[in-house]
């Protein structure tokens, strides 16, 4: 009898950025947590409204244009997009007044600890001199107020900025309005005042500048001045269309040009601000009545939060935690011979980044290496590894780099890398419209036909590699090496056909590889041999691979998965998703590994790469995931994904709806996977 088809719906999938809203509730929540330092908390704040704020850019911004296109044949979707639209308004609502709450307790603990938060209304003498000395020498210079007349020019706000909507009146002047951008980027959020008497005083530059209002406008005649607090979001979205003669550079770069001046899709006002105020101001930004427009509090951008000065004291921020530097590269041993003697993984930010750089900077001067390839998706701002391989150019190597110029937020910052890059004599390729290249993959050739490669979880960038959990492969594999050419190959051929023995590659295969490794496990549950799924990844979302975990459950496979982000899988449905376990890790890494094991009848298989369980990343992008077959690297993945399925620290159980449920503790102490790793690879003998 056939069986039916799983249907997914509303019971067993959760929609992806419902699920996101649900991660980013995870890190507020960790933001909550009273056993935390103070200013990891406050950074905590910092990561959850910035993830927020490019959430409006991209995916609500989607979501609007959906739910407000009057395109026949659209009736599903406008209908869907109203929908999620509406849960992600409440559920920002929501959180939103946890947010403050928790801001308010964070910088009144702060205080305790002799750090004040001062506004311009409680400065001392001292004080007051300071901040107007401060602004004569580093402000003022930077301020160049709009006044908002009919002949006000707007396009060219940008919602990176911190502006203050200024009311101006006076006894014999019309009242006007003005918009002042804060100069943030020049001074920074947050301005130490220094010690007075026991404490340290930090102040915003929003109220800095609000204390100086009667001094930017002195020459108007205005003696009253009301000063509200003005944040927006604008779609984020770029249509690109490239012009064969300008090739695609050029047509990025205006994108990008024309984002800056894109539509908003949220506004949120300061706490108090009268209506003459604000309708000026929206009339003049062009701002429609069904844009997402709030009142919040005095201050906005809690992004910069995450850079709130990090001052000394007794717990207010984590001991560091140094990165193990390998032996290789603290003797200044030959890394290439390395990895031809043996596989190598570099498991940052545990292990230093410095491995993957030394590599390269090796390859560049070395005399047996005549080709060396890289993607970079995103790279640090001055990027080690870019001086790298223009350095490897101009020691006569052939460097081709594959730069995704859709890299989003990094377009303009990878732009300059290309050119940089090509004024060096590299070859660089772009890629094909609409198709961006996610996987991180180098190729070295050798003089006498050898070849090494590098396969990584995450993007070639030395900034990330402090912060980002990320697996390394070195590896001289002939049949991995083999295939990163041949994909090397296809990027710069893309019509030509190709095919990969051991790569998994999107949107090439990896789908159908998947697909049989979990319907293997399901035969060999049937078989009563050993079977199971153990996942490291960011995101679940895509609706053919929830329903292959769905199956595999039902068949009594068990399935743990440690998933960062986005997951839609609903855990605990009997004779669905019982078998399946999600775990969640926020702590002060982000995890971005992904890792896949399959128990094989007893003979595991381990992956590793870039790619996560999105449609995207299946089907829309060119992805690598490679097998791994050193027994010593195996123990190492398996060691990962096993420490972050015991944390019952910082570890928590995902189920689908919202809340998350504490790990029952092992011990007292509990175990705590990032604490625990940081200590093996300290103690780790190579």
């Amino acid at each position: 009898m056939k069986r039916k088809r799983l249907e997914l719906d509303k019971k067993n999938y959760v929609e992806r950025d419902v699920s996101w809203m649900y991660f980013n509730y995870r890190i507020l929540k960790e933001a909550e947590k009273e056993d935390l330092p103070l200013l990891e908390r406050l950074s905590f704040l910092g990561i959850y409204s910035n993830n927020l704020d490019e959430f409006y850019k991209v995916r609500v911004a989607s979501f609007k244009r959906i739910a407000t296109s009057k395109v026949k044949g659209l009736g599903a979707e406008r209908k869907k997009a109203k929908e999620v639209l509406q849960q992600i308004i409440s559920l920002t609502e929501k959180y939103g007044k946890e947010f403050d709450e928790c801001k308010t307790k964070i910088f009144n603990k702060l205080k305790e600890k002799g750090i004040v938060l001062i506004d311009e209304q409680h400065l001392s003498p001292t004080q007051q001199k300071f901040v107007r000395d401060y602004f004569l020498e580093k402000v003022a210079g930077h301020i160049h107020p709009i006044i908002l007349s009919k002949h006000a020019d707007l396009s060219q706000v940008n919602d990176s900025h911190i502006y203050l909507a200024v009311k101006m009146s006076g006894p014999e002047v019309e009242t006007s309005y003005a918009l002042v951008q804060l100069p943030v980027h020049i001074t920074g959020r947050f301005i130490d005042l220094g010690m007075e008497g026991k404490n340290r005083y930090v102040m915003y530059i929003d109220d800095i500048v609000r204390y100086h209002l009667p001094l930017i406008f002195h020459s108007l005649g205005f003696d009253r001045f009301e000063s509200y607090a003005f944040k927006f979001t604008k779609d984020a979205e770029m249509a690109v269309e490239s012009d064969p003669e300008e090739g695609l550079l050029k047509s990025i770069s205006q994108a990008v040009r024309e984002r800056k001046r894109g539509i908003p899709v949220r506004v949120i006002l300061g706490e108090g601000i009268p209506d003459d105020l604000k309708k000026a101001l929206l009339k003049r930004l062009d701002v429609e009545k069904d844009d997402l427009i709030s009142v919040g509090g005095k201050y906005h951008n809690n992004k910069d939060l995450m850079k709130f000065p990090r001052f000394s004291g007794d717990g207010l921020s984590y001991p560091k935690w140094d990165s193990h530097v390998l032996n290789a590269v603290r003797n200044g041993e030959s890394l290439i011979d390395r990895v031809r003697r043996k596989d190598l993984l570099v498991h940052v930010p545990y292990e230093s980044f410095d491995a993957f750089v030394g590599f390269l900077q090796e390859c560049a001067i070395s005399p047996v290496v005549d080709v060396i390839k890289a993607t970079i998706y995103r790279a640090a701002k001055e990027s080690q590894v870019v001086s790298a391989l223009t350095n490897a150019s101009h020691n006569g190597k052939k460097v081709t780099a594959v730069v995704e110029l859709l890299a989003r937020f990094d377009e303009s910052s990878n732009i300059s890398i290309s050119q940089k890059l090509m004024e060096a004599g590299c070859n660089v390729l772009t890629g094909e419209e609409g198709f961006k290249i996610h996987g991180k993959i180098v190729y070295v050739h050798f003089k006498d036909g050898s070849a090494l490669s590098i396969i990584s979880t995450g993007n070639f960038h030395e900034g990330n590699a402090k912060t980002y959990t990320d697996c390394l492969l070195f590896t001289g594999n002939k049949k991995i090496v083999h295939d990163v050419a041949a994909l090397f190959d296809f990027i710069e051929q893309p019509f030509r056909r190709v095919t990969f023995s051991t790569l998994l590659v999107s949107p090439d295969r990896m789908q159908s590889v998947f697909r049989r490794l979990i319907k293997n496990e399901e035969k060999n549950k049937e078989n009563d041999l050993p079977s199971g799924i153990q996942i490291k990844i960011n995101h679940i979302t895509d609706r053919e691979m929830v329903k292959l975990l769905y199956e595999a459950s039902s068949k009594g496979v068990p399935i743990d998965l440690l998933v960062r982000g986005n997951c839609s899988l609903v855990t605990g449905i009997p004779g669905l998703s019982d078998k399946i376990v999600v775990h969640g890790i926020i702590d002060r890494y982000l995890e971005h590994s992904r890792i896949f094991i399959f128990q094989n009848g007893g003979h595991p298989l381990y992956f590793m790469g870039s790619a996560d369980w999105m449609p995207r990343n299946l089907y829309n992008r060119i992805e690598v995931v490679t097998p791994v077959y050193d027994p010593d690297i195996q123990k190492e993945l398996k060691r990962i994904v096993e420490y972050g399925l015991k944390d019952d620290v910082k570890g928590v159980v995902v189920d689908g709806s919202g809340k998350y449920i504490p790990v029952p503790k092992a011990g007292r102490k509990g175990f705590r996977s990032q604490e625990r790793l940081h200590e093996y690879y300290l103690s780790k003998e190579e």
